[in-house]
């Protein structure tokens, strides 16, 4: 109890009394029957007008953007949704599954735990993720390509299907706003590409659009929620809000939407771009939101906004590698993809980026089959092509090698305990890699681990995290980290960061990287102690699952990875001979040395619920004075 009360307090004093304030709104809303009330299980049906929003592209266009390779995998993917299968959080195909075995009783039993939904799944997105429609877009980017009615009659059955399963306000799709208006816009793009479809029926069109009503009038009601959230639960919901004031012009919904999205963009977006979720994954469904928004709106954005959404834009372009198309899997990692408006890998994130920078930078990557996103956002190519090597950072960029080193400041709940994390590239490989997030809800020991200081490419001391886990999902003690660029006369370096925090109590960690003109990377860890105790201090890297090689000798290791590219060597020292300890983890499992081996050790998740084995190296030493440790990343020419 006493341990909950001083949670509680650092809780405030953290996060401040309005989001707790309108938690606890919410809760009340829940407790006294509130929103029973106000989202009947009956909603009254109305007669509704709707209105078109946008204009589909050229067929042709379409065509020429996507090339041979992208139609094969688009009509490849829409056949595996005609057939019953979907591609759940960007994996391999599942069944789609629409309907389940829990009551159908209000969305409210739900949420305060009235009806337990854990017998049926351990994860509640599990449920969730198929009845997001996000496999409604495959199906109309494929229909609007060939018009072949398979791919409408497919929509429609899953469609009705959905809708007999699970009424307006009734069961778990219901329970949670941001479900509801993530389904509420793709429902929308939905209803304009089905439109014209001979399958199209009057009796389908008019159930649709009540559908999209009975969404629409489910939001507002718990707004609340998403403010107290303060993140992109209240983006989503605001735009579902603003789109749907739009389809049916409804100045109440379309004002109430604008105003939280202005206020969402500006207060969530940072000084230098970064999404307040500090999450590469949560980046991309707030900038996809502002995409859609951007395409359909019929108010313009104030300055501010502008302003701010263009800085995230050029936040996740500086991330992006050029090589793959893939981002540093930074921070907490769902499985989100809102608006799977091309036939890219999940992990890829041209898409997005070249939306995004035509939209808001006036600029264009090179195109390629990544260009159907902007297709259908009606976004022309820019004047100027530029790659993530053009925008001003303060990433390190060599040859062809480049890093991201974290550090951050926070001003809300952060997703994982990552100060001083080094994500190195190297000619489109992942070198160093974050673990990324697996799972959030199942059993010990995958009840959220990956966000643990432990796992990232960084330093830990005594065993213990840069902050307090408080929770499942709650960090607090936040430790902000300060970042400068050095600037050297040295020809031979091309580049240099420093970087520190204070996250471990009495003790500074300063990481300095170094880029040379070889491609050689040094990074360089000193852990400054205020009192003469003896301290664990443990460097960390998660590598690829490469053939490896490990030498030891008197003061560190040597580790060789057989690359695509080419054998690449890591070597670890400390300057002057100490004992220290040395040891590899494949998948859980002890491959090299001693140590104490967690089960989440040597995995990395590039999407939600996707495992892959990685290797975890860490070099180990106990000490009562100061240590560095010193690491060089040598790559074949």
């Amino acid at each position: 109890m006493r341990s909950k009360f001083f949670i509680g307090i650092k809780y405030l004093r953290q996060l401040g009394f309005r989001p707790l304030a309108l938690y606890a709104l919410y809760k009340f809303g829940l407790l006294t029957g509130h929103y029973k009330r106000v989202t009947p299980a009956t909603p009254n049906h109305v007669n509704l007008n709707f209105y078109s929003l946008f204009t589909l592209p050229l067929r042709d266009q379409l065509s020429q953007t996507l090339g041979e390779d992208g139609r094969a995998d688009l009509l490849k993917e829409a056949d595996e949704i005609v057939n019953g299968n979907f591609r759940m959080f960007g994996a391999d195909p599942v069944e789609i599954k629409l309907t389940g075995d829990w009551p159908l009783a209000h969305w409210t039993d739900f949420e305060t735990g009235k009806i337990d939904l854990r017998p049926l799944t351990f994860d509640i997105k599990y449920i969730w993720e198929p009845a997001r429609f996000g496999w409604a877009f495959a199906l109309g980017r494929a229909y609007h390509l060939t018009q072949d009615e398979r791919y409408t009659e497919a929509f429609w059955k899953y469609f009705e299907s959905f809708t007999k399963a699970n009424p307006a306000n009734l069961g778990p799709h219901w329970m949670n706003g941001q479900e509801v208006a993530i389904r509420l816009m793709s429902l929308v793009w939905a209803a304009h590409v089905f439109e014209s479809a001979p399958a199209t029926s009057v009796e389908r069109r008019g159930l649709l659009i009540q559908n999209i009503y009975a969404h629409a009038s489910r939001i507002p009601s718990t707004l609340v929620y998403a403010r107290s959230q303060n993140n992109n639960h209240l983006v989503t919901e605001a735009a579902a809000i603003y789109t749907a004031g739009l389809f049916f012009k409804n100045s109440t919904w379309r004002k109430l939407g604008w105003k939280w999205l202005n206020w969402a963009f500006q207060n969530q977006i940072g000084g230098y771009g970064e999404y307040i979720q500090h999450s590469t994954n949560y980046h991309r469904v707030m900038l996809q939101t502002a995409l859609w928004i951007n395409f359909i709106k019929q108010d313009a954005f104030s300055s501010k906004t502008s302003q701010a959404i263009g800085r995230s834009a050029h936040w996740i372009f500086s991330l992006l590698d050029n090589a793959s198309g893939l981002t540093p899997n930074l921070g907490a990692n769902d499985g989100a993809l809102i608006f799977a408006l091309s036939s890219a890998a999940f992990e890829d994130y041209r898409p997005t980026v070249q939306a995004a920078a035509r939209a808001f930078l006036r600029t264009s990557l090179p195109s390629g089959a990544w260009d159907e996103m902007s297709l259908w956002f009606g976004l022309k190519a820019a004047d100027r092509v530029a790659d993530s090597s053009a925008y001003l950072t303060e990433n390190l960029r060599g040859k062809n090698s480049w890093a991201y080193l974290r550090a951050s400041h926070f001003k809300s709940r952060l997703s994982h305990i990552d100060q001083l994390n080094l994500d190195l590239w190297w000619r489109g490989l992942n070198i160093t890699q974050d673990a990324g997030t697996y799972l959030y809800n199942a059993t010990p020991p995958w009840d959220n681990p990956l966000v643990t200081t432990r796992v990232h490419n960084t330093v830990t001391v005594d065993g213990r995290d840069q902050m307090t886990r408080a929770g499942r999902f709650l960090v607090l003690d936040w430790a902000d980290a300060h970042s400068k660029n050095l600037i050297e006369t040295d020809e031979n370096v091309l580049g240099r960061v420093r970087a520190y925090h204070r996250g471990f109590h009495g003790i500074k960690h300063e990481r300095t990287v170094t880029v040379h003109q070889d491609e050689r990377w040094i990074i360089e860890d000193k852990l400054t102690s205020v009192h003469r105790t003896p301290h664990t201090y443990r460097l960390h890297w998660l590598l690829p699952d490469y053939e490896w090689k490990l030498e030891e000798h008197e003061s560190g290791i040597r580790l060789q990875l057989n690359s695509p590219h080419g054998w690449l060597i890591l070597s670890s020292f400390i300057p002057h001979p100490s004992s220290f300890s040395a040891s590899l983890v494949r998948a859980g499992e002890l491959i090299h040395g001693q140590r104490d081996v967690q089960p989440y050790e040597g995995w990395v998740s590039r999407t939600y619920g996707q495992k892959s084995p990685a290797l975890s190296l860490a070099f180990e030493i106990t000490s009562e004075f100061n240590v560095t440790f010193t690491s060089e990343f040598t790559f074949p020419p």
